[in-house]
């Protein structure tokens, strides 16, 4: 449960900042976001350029997913972390695909020291 937390924390505050929305129009927030959270990944696992690509469009697609399920379920808050919960699992799931283990354990620092440091 406290990763599962630390993991919605941890996309809460990657998109804290934008209001992130996945109509038409926003799209070039999502994607700007999205360039944003993959540059930091890069920084600290060292992505090649294929992974970087890669990588991107899961953030892409975990930011659209996430805006429409707090559209989705914005009078259940319940619904919702559980929606996030698995949209969340399966982001790190398909990442660690990508990252291959060094790379993914460089990210769950990453991750741990963000949200450890947010969190204060």
């Amino acid at each position: 449960m406290k990763k599962v937390f630390a993991c919605l924390v941890f996309v809460s505050m990657a998109i804290a900042g934008t209001s992130v929305q996945a109509s038409p129009g926003d799209g070039s927030k999502v994607a700007a976001r999205a360039t944003d959270m993959t540059r930091r990944i890069a920084e600290r696992t060292k992505l090649t350029e294929g992974q970087y690509v890669k990588v991107r469009a899961l953030n892409v697609r975990l930011l659209t997913e996430m805006a429409d399920l707090r559209k989705q379920f914005a009078n259940d808050a319940v619904e919702m972390d559980k929606a996030m919960a698995e949209v969340q699992m399966r982001y790190e799931w398909d990442l660690a695909a990508v990252l291959g283990p060094k790379r993914m354990m460089a990210y769950e620092e990453m991750k741990t020291n963000f949200t450890a440091v947010n969190m204060r």
